[in-house]
């Protein structure tokens, strides 16, 4: 029976790589990436020459099995994303979960994913908190908001820079304007930046100054003395 990795990749910053990371892709039979072009820069950059095929969202409940038969042959697998953790809001829980159950190991090793770093430097508590990912665009969106309205927990939000202001704004309808929120892009690289005030403040910034880069939105959770907006058109 062969083992499957979970491998984290730099978000931003290639030395955010683990010594670790390297030398399971060094060693591994496949490597199995989101997008070969972009993987391909990363395996370059640490000399990795291993072979490498196209893994994702949209041919992954087709390719999987195939990769799961190779797993019980005694191949080693070693799964990537674009950057960050596999199956944090990227491809890899299915693969995963069918390795599980045909009985292969799977192991993820440590390392980079977005939501964590902006977490921890928000300010806001991160003994207790869930993670959103990215909000439906469309068909549930206000439903998940609105059952998100009491929750108690700093709440995390992925988010790409075209819909944030839009995002920002939803959450001060649903929150309340007062809600505290951390706005934190470009997370380990050059230009990384954090946003931090209530979300009145936060929105008037980006309405001001155009966002750029992929942000996590760090929100701070309900508390008993705040009293969130009510909407007439809570129903979709």
């Amino acid at each position: 029976m062969g083992l499957l990795y979970v491998v984290p990749t730099p978000v931003g910053n290639l030395e955010d790589m683990t010594l670790r990371a390297v030398r399971v892709l060094k060693e591994a039979d496949l490597i199995l990436a989101e997008d070969t072009r972009t993987s391909s820069v990363l395996l370059k950059h640490f000399d990795i020459k291993n072979r490498l095929v196209s893994h994702h969202k949209f041919n992954e409940h087709g390719t999987s099995a195939s990769i799961v038969e190779q797993l019980k042959a005694g191949a080693t697998v070693a799964l990537i994303s674009d950057a960050g953790t596999p199956g944090i809001s990227d491809p890899g829980f299915f693969l995963v979960r069918e390795a599980v159950n045909a009985g292969v190991t799977v192991q993820c090793l440590p390392g980079a994913t977005a939501f964590v770093p902006a977490l921890v430097s928000s300010g806001l508590p991160c003994d207790r908190f869930c993670f959103e990912g990215f909000l439906p665009q469309k068909k549930g969106r206000a439903t998940r908001l609105e059952r998100l309205r009491g929750e108690t927990r700093t709440m995390v939000f992925y988010e790409s820079p075209y819909r944030v202001v839009k995002t920002l704004q939803q959450f001060a309808e649903y929150f309340g304007e007062e809600r505290r929120v951390s706005a934190c892009r470009e997370i380990s690289k050059v230009h990384e930046e954090s946003v931090r005030g209530t979300l009145a403040e936060v929105i008037a910034h980006f309405k001001e100054t155009e966002p750029r880069g992929e942000f996590v939105l760090v929100v701070e959770g309900s508390d008993e003395k705040q009293k969130p907006n009510r909407r007439a058109d809570d129903a979709e």
